[in-house]
């Protein structure tokens, strides 16, 4: 039976976004949700190919836009590229992962998923503050 996880994107500059993945085990890594986000958001955009693409890592060629990031020119996305780059920034804290509002710092610590009702994992996105 699926379990479903709702994923919120939110950045300490004020935008918020939610969606739903559903996962087949009841615990996974953080490396793993996140490699999963990856490839579900880089799939959906590849298949859709809208004129931005809202996902967790800015691609090469971008530019950062209101709702998303709009390439140069439209192409398929890697989601392995895509998928590396995002366990860079979580290393190097470019982002944060809260689990049912509890941080997590490592990769590969465990995260139990709720049966009764979906666990909630939040990517928050730091954004560097003007003139600080």
């Amino acid at each position: 039976m699926p379990i479903p996880v709702t994923l919120i994107d939110e950045s300490t500059a004020g935008s918020k976004r939610t969606f739903t993945l559903d996962f087949l085990e009841e615990h996974v890594t953080v490396r793993e949700l996140i490699r999963r986000r990856v490839y579900e958001e880089v799939t959906e955009y590849n298949a859709r190919q809208p004129e931005v693409f809202q996902g967790l890592i800015q691609p090469t060629d971008a530019e950062r836009t209101l709702n998303g990031y709009r390439l140069k020119a439209w192409r398929k996305l890697d989601w392995e590229a895509q998928y590396q780059r995002a366990t860079e920034a979580f290393k190097k804290h470019g982002f944060v992962v809260l689990v049912d509002e509890r941080q997590v710092d490592d990769l590969d610590e465990q995260v139990h998923l709720r049966l009764d009702r979906p666990t909630e994992v939040t990517f928050l996105k730091l954004v560097a503050l003007v003139g600080g």
